[in-house]
Formats: structure tokens, sequence, C-alpha cells
């Protein structure tokens, strides 16, 4: 699914200014996620033709909107797409602020996901983790039995921090049963 940023407010979308203009996008965006998906599907916020987006208006209306998504465990996982360099300055400032990550790329015109990355910083733990995930489809238990030697972690420390890197949305969670494997949101970051 695609969010076109630059039609969530009426006027001119090239420029997205504003704590109030970000609340407003925020109910249009939450508008158009009505209906859950059956599995995990990202869920792009496309800046393309996006000049300006103020810290702002990405505030009240990408980082609530991902907070929004993500803490009630939705099969949507939120991705910044085609963001300009001036948009991702803004969003690097607020990411430095609240600690935090959200994972970027481009789409090209068929709208397939291109140049992967994090923006922002994940703590060491955290990092080693999500490369770990970006191997393929693993578990609490195969991140301990192949690395719980090396890295002195139990299973219940590798099951929190994938849980963590799911709430973030840099990671698929996949139920099985009782068990959850988590797969990586794309196959490279």
């Amino acid at each position: 699914m695609i969010i076109k940023m630059s039609d969530v407010l009426s006027g001119d979308g090239e420029i997205l200014a504003g704590a109030v203009n970000g609340r407003k996008a925020l109910a249009k965006m939450t508008g158009q996620i009505s209906e859950e998906p059956s599995g995990p599907q990202e869920l792009f916020l496309d800046f393309r033709d996006v000049r300006v987006a103020t810290a702002s208006f990405l505030r009240e209306s990408v980082f609530a909107f991902r907070d929004l998504v993500r803490h009630r465990r939705s099969n949507f996982y939120p991705v910044i797409a085609n963001a300009a360099q001036s948009v991702e300055e803004e969003l690097k400032i607020l990411l430095e602020n609240d600690n935090s990550v959200l994972m970027l790329c481009s789409l090209d015109r068929q709208a397939k996901p291109q140049n992967p990355r994090l923006l922002g910083r994940l703590d060491p733990k955290q990092r080693l983790t999500f490369d770990l995930v970006q191997r393929g489809i693993t578990d609490a238990g195969q991140l301990m039995r192949e690395n719980g030697k090396s890295e002195n972690v139990k299973q219940t420390a590798w099951n929190n921090r994938l849980a963590a890197l799911s709430t973030l949305g840099l990671v698929i969670e996949i139920n099985e049963g009782r068990a959850k494997k988590y797969r990586p949101l794309f196959e490279e970051a």
C-alpha cells in the first residue's frame, strides 16, 4: 500500500509544514488504513514530489502514524519512500531527539522498493540482531544456538531484541501457533 504524502493535505503538496497540518494529515492517513491486511504488508509513505516537510509536521503525522500502527501490532509496516534530502534531514533530527529508527527506501516506477536503509541509530545489540535477521527467517532459539556463546546472550534476550525490532517496524513478526519467527522487512537493508 502507498500513501502519497503530497496528497494528504489540500493545497501545496510540495511543502508540508506545521503541527496542525501534521495532525490533519494523520487523520487522513489513518482513514486510509481502516481495513487491516490479513498478513504483513509494507505501507509506503511516499514523499515523491514533496520538497520540504518540517519537523513539526513530521512529528505529528509520520511519527504519530508509525507509533499508532506499530503499537496496535498492525500487519502494516510503515516505510518512508522517496524522501528528498531536505525531508530526510528533518527526519534525522527527529530520530536523534527521539532515539528512534525508521526504514527508508526509494520506489521505482513499478512501486518496487530499492535501496532500503535505516535512518537513525540502533543500539549495538539491536543492530546485531537486525543484521542477523537480514540473513533470512529466524527465531530467538536459532539466534541463541548460532550466536549465544559468542554473544553470551540467553534466548529471552534474543526474544526481547526481536520483539523490539518488530515494534519499531524494522522486521516482520510471523506467528506460527505459539512460536514467533521474524523475517527481514526487505531482502537487503
